[in-house]
């Protein structure tokens, strides 16, 4: 419960980081950025691999770079749907969708289900096996 809540709080904190590097996304307060990020994973459990499943051609096709095109509809329907998230258009939720990923990805790297940091070293030890 402890590390949903922390993803939670990132995820909100990133909305917000993405509302000042793109032009085009405004987040009003951090309340609607806290509102979005829990109706945004909502949306990416629910309607997401739902997407993907239909697009599925698609993204083999395009090696999985049609999954940000997928990420920046989710922004879109977010935006509409959370009055105090406003994106500009398909290329600034494309950009924030980058970030996002990043962000997202970093942050479920670092962070474990009980909320707690994690350091992960990927070296090969002496038997000659990754660690």
């Amino acid at each position: 419960m402890k590390g949903l809540l922390l993803r939670w709080l990132l995820s909100g904190l990133s909305l917000l980081l993405v509302s000042y590097l793109v032009p085009g996304i405004r987040v009003d307060s951090f309340f609607y950025a806290l509102l979005a990020a829990a109706f945004l994973g909502i949306l990416n459990a629910i309607v997401r691999p739902l997407l993907i499943i239909l697009t599925l051609p698609l993204t083999v096709l395009t090696l999985g770079l049609f999954l940000f095109v997928i990420n920046a509809f989710m922004l879109m329907i977010l935006s509409a749907v959370i009055k105090g998230v406003h994106v500009g258009g398909f290329w600034p939720a494309l950009g924030g969708a980058l970030i996002l990923s990043v962000i997202g990805w970093l942050t479920s790297s670092f962070i474990n289900d009980r909320g707690r940091i994690e350091y992960r070293d990927l070296r090969k030890g002496s038997d000659g096996k990754w660690s």
